[in-house]
């Protein structure tokens, strides 16, 4: 079965300084190459736009991860019209439940990847995580 995952950016991806781009929050640009390679469809779901957006998408582009969509899911307009992105999983810091890791330089927190990347290996029954 193929998973589909939706990604915030802020706090998730990267550092929340929005409307900037932050440094690289640890674990994420390992685990999401992890879950490109294991064929997980990757969709950015985040509330920027215009060059804000732009950065994000570039951001995937120069670590190398493939993005099945951004802000929608690509296949979902033959089964509805609805605007919410569908996936199996969603990652956001703002999330209640999502694992969060404490920012080192007092900033707010951002998710834990290395939680993230135990949860998703264990719903994908996954080998490749």
């Amino acid at each position: 079965m193929t998973f589909t995952l939706a990604v915030d950016f802020d706090g998730t991806c990267v550092e929340h300084i929005y409307p900037e781009t932050g440094q690289d929050v640890p674990g994420a640009v390992e685990c999401l190459r992890k879950l490109d390679r294991a064929g997980v469809q990757i969709i950015l779901w985040t509330m920027r736009s215009d060059q804000e957006l732009e950065k994000a998408v570039n951001w995937f582009t120069e670590k190398g991860i493939k993005l099945f969509g951004v802000n929608n899911n690509p296949t979902q307009h033959t089964w509805t019209n609805s605007p919410k992105a569908y996936a199996h999983y969603y990652v956001d810091d703002a999330a209640i439940g999502c694992p969060l890791a404490d920012n080192p330089s007092g900033g707010r927190p951002w998710v834990d990847w290395n939680e993230v990347e135990t949860i998703l290996a264990h719903k994908m029954n996954s080998e490749y995580l």
